[in-house]
């Protein structure tokens, strides 16, 4: 469903990604593990049009999206939670998870209908969801990206460091939040990224090391 194919990426003049090549086949769980800076964060931005390969191929469903804008991505059901969650803080909870829907131009029953998925998968997001989003903690940040990923991502979800800076008993959490979603929606994709494979372990089929910018193994 999800491929990148020989893809090389450079930033201001500086390779980060040589030659990825990986495969996220639709309802598959996978891990991209990989040091800090390997170019696990920059992987799931090229997926999502935020960065622009200089070579290779992006396909999404079988199509070659390379050079597809990154406000086109969601409208083929695919959800983003970055590492730094990127809410608004003057936007309650609820609002924040609106918003994809609203860019979309869900109709109100549909839009209604996946709000309460969320709340479903993710219940402490319903008592959090009148809190302006500047109050939240940094779990409970990384609960509402999740939740607006699962606003959009009807086929797939790229979660990028959800566990990073999260306590013990947060990270648990999340990772009970990750296995309803596996067991509730079968047929959505996951790509996670994390630096301790240790984490994932329980929670993917397919793991995928990078390394300096290129595929380590499989």
């Amino acid at each position: 469903m999800l491929e990148l194919s020989g893809v090389s990426v450079s930033i201001a003049g500086v390779p980060v990604l040589r030659q990825v090549s990986l495969t996220v086949p639709a309802g598959a769980r996978v891990a991209l593990i990989g040091r800090n800076g390997a170019g696990k964060t920059t992987t799931l931005r090229t997926l999502m049009g935020l960065v622009t390969a200089t070579s290779g191929k992006v396909m999404i469903d079988g199509e070659d999206e390379t050079r597809l804008p990154p406000h086109h991505r969601p409208r083929h059901g695919i959800g983003y939670a970055p590492e730094e969650r990127r809410l608004f803080g003057s936007f309650t909870v609820e609002d924040n998870m609106l918003l994809p829907a609203q860019v979309l131009r869900l109709p109100a029953e549909e839009t209604r209908r996946r709000l309460e998925r969320v709340y479903s998968l993710l219940p402490e997001l319903r008592d959090l969801a009148p809190r302006k989003a500047a109050g939240l903690s940094g779990g409970q940040g990384k609960m509402v990206a999740l939740g607006r990923a699962l606003m959009v991502g009807t086929k797939a979800v790229l979660l990028d460091e959800p566990f990073q800076g999260l306590a013990p008993a947060l990270a648990l959490r999340y990772a009970e939040a990750l296995k309803r979603l596996r067991a509730a929606l079968p047929d959505v994709a996951i790509l996670i990224t994390e630096s301790n494979p240790e984490l994932l372990r329980p929670l993917v089929e397919q793991t995928y090391v990078i390394e300096r910018g290129e595929i380590a193994a499989d």
